[in-house]
């Protein structure tokens, strides 16, 4: 089943874009319709995440963001085009999970969303990603074909789990290294490097041959 993703944004083109760029993702989109009652709405629908703006009419995200941490312990992005040090400290303060300043790349939204996911949900219930021939056990962190399966590494994980959810869309080398910037592992543009091969020697173990595509001067790529 597909992760619920609450929007709080009231910019309503914004919005729907938004919600239109997560469901492309593979995710369940909803946004909040009555400002006035934000966390109520959020509590109602009990996403596995918010995306939440902080210039908001009644009341502003940092005081939505507060009150919901006061009830929910719902992972929280703050996405704003107010990008000041302060401005990230005060959501970081409050409760909030990760920080993304406005404008945004939507791969690059897309890799905080999948961290921020994985770190708030890796533990506990089994969770499983699919796409295509490939299933991803994020508990486990192991790739299943079939009855083959085979365990990968933290970043190997990341990567495909990034991937997975760009359903078949290319993702970008930058993209993938800020989703692998944000473990405790150094990454550059040759470590991607590697744990891509890595990662394609894991998946040719269970079976799973010409899946990872490598487009030059784009990202990579999977195939169905």
């Amino acid at each position: 089943m597909a992760e619920t993703i609450m929007v709080v944004e009231d910019d309503r083109q914004m919005a729907r874009e938004l919600v239109r760029l997560l469901e492309n993702y593979g995710y369940r989109a909803l946004q909040v319709e009555d400002f006035s009652r934000a966390v109520e709405e959020i509590l109602e629908a009990a996403p596995h995440l918010v995306l939440l703006d902080i210039n908001l009419p009644v009341q502003d995200g940092y005081t939505v963001c507060r009150q919901l941490r006061q009830q929910s312990q719902v992972p929280i992005i703050i996405v704003t085009s107010r990008d000041t040090e302060m401005d990230e400290l005060m959501g970081m303060n409050l409760g909030a999970d990760d920080f993304v300043a406005k404008p945004y790349n939507p791969q690059l939204l897309q890799a905080h969303i999948a961290r921020v996911l994985a770190r708030s949900y890796q533990s506990g219930e089994s969770r499983v990603a699919r796409f295509g021939r490939v299933e991803l056990e994020l508990s486990r962190s192991e790739a299943i074909c079939g009855e083959r399966r085979v365990e990968l590494t933290k970043n190997e994980r990341q990567i495909l789990w990034v991937l997975m959810r760009a359903r078949g869309e290319i993702v970008s080398r930058d993209a993938l290294i800020n989703e692998l910037w944000q473990s405790d592992e150094f990454v550059d543009d040759n470590t991607l490097t590697v744990n891509i091969n890595r990662l394609r020697g894991k998946l040719a173990e269970i079976g799973v041959e010409g899946y990872l595509l490598t487009r030059r001067g784009q990202g990579y790529q999977l195939c169905e």
